[in-house]
């Protein structure tokens, strides 16, 4: 009767053994890359999120001066890298949807800001006379922000309306973002000053 000696049987279950441990290595290796790749997807599909919600606000961009909770009339329709608010920028929008009817404008007044590594929008419940309402936090992990202003051929570090140049043809946003590095976006108004 043959049969298999005690080293040969301890030989394979040690052979069996590393080959077990290296497969558990690899499939934890592969657990934690697939956990680094989402986290990562997450963070760009925010910023995704983020870039388009700005880009519509912006397209969307109206002449209209609006009035604070005190009644007083604000400065500018549109304003950037307002230092008194410290709002990257401030504007009112055309096109908020009303899908209830609601007795309100289809013109609402947004601002976005960043606010301890946060990109933030915020809105006022109705346009002229109501405090800005909740912030919708958009993108964490801001290192720097810049916003500046094309008009008449000339870049600009802040915007006030002023005369006929009422908006600006173009918004550029500088973001660094601690998950992604630096990024450049242009958003083109409309009817932005030639």
């Amino acid at each position: 009767m043959k049969g298999f000696t005690l080293v040969e049987m301890l030989v394979a279950l040690f052979v069996f053994a590393l080959l077990a441990a290296a497969g558990v290595a690899m499939m934890g290796f592969a657990a934690d890359n697939q956990a680094a790749v989402r986290g990562r997807m997450d963070r760009l599909a925010d910023f995704q999120r983020a870039r388009a919600l700005l880009k519509a606000d912006l397209e969307q961009a109206a002449v209209r001066r609006t009035r604070d909770p005190a009644g007083a009339a604000a400065r500018d329709a549109f304003m950037g890298a307002d230092p008194k608010s410290g709002a990257l920028l401030a504007f009112v929008r055309r096109g908020w949807d009303n899908p209830d009817a609601a007795p309100r404008a289809s013109l609402q007044y947004v601002e976005y800001r960043v606010t301890e590594g946060r990109l933030e929008r915020r809105a006022r419940p109705a346009l002229d006379g109501a405090p800005l309402g909740d912030a919708q936090v958009l993108v964490d992990g801001v290192e720097t922000a810049q916003v500046e202003f094309y008009a008449q051929g000339a870049w600009r570090p802040t915007w006030t309306t002023s005369g006929e140049v009422a908006l600006p043809q173009v918004v550029r946003l500088d973001l660094t973002l601690r998950s992604i590095g630096e990024v450049r976006q242009l958003f083109l108004l409309p009817g932005g000053a030639s």
